[in-house]
């Protein structure tokens, strides 16, 4: 009786490194047993993911230091071909001279997209990357990177990503600015850093640490914005000056269309001279989601009342309002509801979203102002952070004498 025939292995190369792609790195070495013709199949894979699920577990670090580095090695050394895409995800490996040579041995491969998740340490980002002038994704997290004055750029790179990087804020500025074609961009884990951004196809900007300012200087195709901001104790910790931070930073992204803001992204929007309209309107905004708002401050109402009356097609709607301080000061009024808002409308808002509500008086006249003012609204969702039950009965007895412009608004309590 024949042999059953080898319809796998007859397969078009194609399919083949399809089949490989789809198996993790130690598995796919692995079909070299299936026959000869499989023998170095894996070895033109173009991008090459690494991490302990490469390697035997053991409960000794050491052990599995040890053999991740000779698996890593050892697949560098047999590999054929270029290397598109380097992946690596690891807290064991942090600062060896291993690292360095793969670097080395990548920068001649013609890499493209570069990924380096180390766990906490000192690694020192080698020379040889900035010879990666192919680079199209970079991500690195927990090294020193220190570009050499001689480097101008990546000028292919579209996605760059800096975890717990120590960097200088002028190299950083330098890196982005030396990437014409920068695309995606995210900073986090940063300390009292001032940092100006100047990226002409940036689309996508993320950012996550105690900035003391940042300066949004050539950035007219963002669509989307994420911010994290961090204080150590008070507001004279961000930069202070009469230019109003609302405009400096959202002046100039026409195209934007969903902004995230956490922690102190408000209070820091709010500071400098209010100069009454915006001189921009944001006709691409749909979302905007902005947490830990203190309506204690006008300044942080206000801001929050300029995005939305600036942004006529916005349907979605998320604020989080930050806890009461324990000796709060007296609540700041104001009459801006009534003044310049009075027979505003908000033609596309469908769905609001209020957490940690306290009913505070601002609270209350915002969730008014968007019920008197917002034609297609469907759901007003508050979730109250009131423990006391008349409390929390008395402003669901408030808010249901609002009244609404829509006739499909219904609102919903919650308790937290």
């Amino acid at each position: 009786m024949g042999e059953s025939p080898d319809l796998i292995s007859d397969l078009p190369q194609s399919i083949l490194e399809n089949i490989l792609t789809r198996l993790s790195l130690r598995d796919a070495i692995r079909t070299s047993v299936l026959s000869t013709k499989w023998r170095y199949k894996w070895s033109t894979l173009t991008d090459l993911m690494f991490d302990e699920k490469c390697v035997a577990p053991s409960t000794d670090r050491a052990v599995v230091e040890t053999n991740l580095v000779r698996f890593i090695t050892g697949v560098l050394l047999l590999h054929q071909g270029p290397i598109h895409k380097f992946h690596l995800s690891t807290s064991f490996l942090q600062c060896r001279p291993d690292i360095d040579q793969w670097l080395l041995f990548l920068s001649r491969n013609g890499i493209k997209e570069l990924v380096l998740e180390l766990g906490e340490g000192e690694f020192r980002v080698p020379s040889c990357l900035f010879s990666c002038l192919k680079l199209t994704r970079l991500e690195l997290c927990h090294c020193e990177f220190d570009p050499p004055k001689s480097f101008n750029g990546f000028s292919s790179l579209k996605s760059l990503n800096l975890h717990q990087i120590l960097v200088s804020p002028e190299a950083i500025e330098s890196l982005i600015s030396g990437c014409p074609l920068l695309e995606f961009l995210s900073l986090s884990y940063f300390d009292s850093l001032v940092l100006s951004i100047s990226a002409p196809n940036l689309m996508y900007l993320y950012l996550d640490g105690e900035f003391k300012d940042i300066f949004l200087e050539n950035t007219p195709k963002l669509v989307a914005i994420s911010v994290s901001m961090y204080m150590h104790e008070d507001v004279a910790d961000f930069e202070q000056s009469s230019d109003y931070n609302l405009v400096k930073f959202l002046g100039g992204v026409p195209l934007l269309e969903k902004l995230v803001g956490y922690i102190y992204f408000t209070k820091y929007l709010s500071i400098g001279d209010d100069p009454g309209r915006l001189p921009i309107t944001y006709i691409h905004l749909k979302t905007i989601e902005l947490y830990q708002v203190s309506f204690e401050d006008a300044n942080e109402v206000l801001v929050l009342l300029r995005l939305v009356t600036h942004s006529p097609n916005l349907k979605e709607l998320k604020v989080s309002a930050s806890p009461i301080q324990l000796f709060p000061l007296e609540e700041e009024s104001f009459d801006l509801f009534e003044r310049d808002y009075l027979d505003y409308k908000l033609p596309r808002l469908e769905t609001v979203r209020m957490t940690d509500v306290s009913g505070i008086r601002n609270e209350l006249e915002f969730i008014r102002f968007l019920m008197g003012t917002s034609p297609v609204l469907e759901a007003v969702v508050v979730t109250s952070s009131l423990s006391d039950k008349d409390a929390r009965m008395e402003m669901v007895v408030e808010l249901l004498r609002f009244p609404r412009v829509s006739p499909r608004a219904q609102l919903l309590f919650l308790q937290d």
